[in-house]
């Protein structure tokens, strides 16, 4: 299989590429710390791919910060597009697969119909355009790669909204949450597990693909599953997005099709609330 080069490895992917990885006995991937493995230094990646000659490059290192990038798009730009770029000329240069992580919110999310990888990607915060800048400068450099764009992303790792509703769940006897976005909510470990599947398979069906978990909720029906299935007492309100303004518009329906996944990259794709289940259920036994 050869080496793996992991970079963002000690954000909520890369922590649940590493706990994926030792349940399946995957060997040869390389967590790289941030200070070694700096996206925006070409020099020094330069160096890191020449020692390890890597056949797999996974990019999890991204700026995530939504609200804050429309005030910092240089900085979200810097690391969100020329920091792609920098890897994809290295896996060009050194016949190595790319495997960047993109988002649903290259999309307007005007639609209500599942978004498939062919609609047209439209975004509307600065986020989603640096992100979806990442993706457009790969394919000059490399025909090796892979772009998965996911949505909602949660797990044990990391701040997550899973974590920060159990969290406010215990603190508050109300929760006022929004009802009228619609999208998919993806468990970081399942998202890894589809990652380790294009290495492990050795895929050569390269392109970009939609991944997130399988069903379509509210960000208010998300947080009332969590307090059900997690047996916590506390009041939902549904509002909507205008009464919870914030600095980044959101899409309001983004829910991704998952065929193209499933068909060409050989994936099963639990529903959302299955893998919820199983995150609550970890979180609790780690109390």
């Amino acid at each position: 299989m050869g080496t793996v080069l992991v970079f963002g490895a000690s954000g909520q992917l890369g922590q649940c590429l590493a706990h994926v990885a030792r349940e399946r006995g995957t060997t040869g991937l390389e967590f790289l710390p941030e200070e070694q493995a700096n996206i925006l230094d070409l020099s020094g990646l330069k160096s890191l791919f020449e020692q390890y000659q890597p056949a797999y490059c996974i990019n999890c290192a991204a700026y995530t910060a939504v609200d804050k990038a429309e005030d910092e798009l240089e900085l979200a730009r810097k690391i969100n597009r020329d920091g792609v770029e920098n890897l994809a000329r290295l896996c060009g240069e050194y016949g190595t697969t790319l495997i960047q992580i993109s988002t649903d919110f290259v999309f307007a999310g005007t639609g209500n119909e599942p978004l498939l990888e062919t609609d047209e990607a439209a975004p509307i915060s600065a986020y989603g355009l640096t992100k979806l800048e990442g993706e457009q400068v790969i394919a000059a450099h490399t025909k090796q790669f892979f772009i998965l764009r996911t949505s909602w992303l949660y797990s044990e790792y990391a701040n997550n909204f899973v974590k920060t509703m159990l969290k406010l769940g215990h603190e508050r006897d109300e929760l006022r949450i929004i009802w009228d976005q619609l999208g998919t909510p993806t468990y970081a470990i399942d998202l890894a597990g589809c990652i380790l599947t294009i290495i492990e398979t050795q895929s050569q069906e390269f392109g970009l693909y939609h991944y997130s978990n399988e069903g379509v909720t509210s960000w208010y029906d998300f947080a009332t599953a969590i307090f059900e299935l997690s047996q916590t007492s506390v009041r939902t309100v549904p509002i909507r997005t205008a009464e919870y303004p914030t600095k980044a518009t959101r899409p309001a329906y983004s829910v991704m099709d998952k065929t193209k996944a499933k068909t060409q990259l050989g994936v099963a794709i639990p529903h959302w609330r299955v893998s919820l289940q199983v995150c609550l259920s970890r979180l609790a036994e780690a109390r």
